[in-house]
C-alpha cells in the first residue's frame, strides 16, 4: 500500500511525484517553521519543475481546508464521543489540535495538490 510508485507514498513522504527519489522540500521537518514552505525549484533526479505555473500552490489552500475539516471532525469525535468531554472543552481540543497540526497539514496539502497534476513515471526511476 505504501510503496514507491503510489501516490500515497509521494503524498506522505513529500517526495517528487514523478520519480519519488528526492524530497521536494529543503528541510524535511515541517515543524521548522522558518523553512515550512521552502521547496527546491526542481527535482535533481528527473528535473521536474515543482512550481508548474506562477502561484501554483495557492490551489493547495482548498486541499488544506478539506484536511483541516477532516482533522477537526476527528478531534471532535474523539474528545466528545470517546472521552466524554464537554462541548466547550471539545472545541478547545479542536483549536489546539489544528494549531499543532498546521505545519503538517500545510505540507500534506501541498503534496496532495501537486500529486493531482503529476503522476509517477516508472521510466524516470
Amino acid at each position: 500500500m505504501l510503496k514507491k510508485g503510489s501516490k500515497l507514498y509521494s503524498i506522505l513522504t513529500g517526495t517528487c511525484p514523478k520519480c519519488q527519489n528526492e524530497s521536494m522540500y529543503v528541510d524535511k521537518n515541517p515543524y521548522n517553521l522558518k523553512n515550512l514552505y521552502k521547496m527546491h525549484d526542481h527535482c535533481s533526479h528527473c528535473n521536474l519543475k515543482y512550481m508548474i505555473e506562477p502561484a501554483f500552490f495557492y490551489g493547495a489552500m482548498y486541499v488544506s481546508y478539506g484536511y483541516s475539516v477532516a482533522f477537526g471532525v476527528a478531534f471532535f469525535i474523539i474528545s466528545k464521543v470517546f472521552l466524554g468531554l464537554s462541548l466547550v472543552t471539545s472545541f478547545i481540543v479542536i483549536i489546539i489540535g489544528l494549531i499543532l497540526l498546521m505545519p503538517f497539514i500545510a505540507r500534506l496539502s501541498r503534496n496532495t495538490y501537486i500529486n493531482m497534476f503529476v503522476s509517477y513515471d516508472k521510466a524516470k526511476d
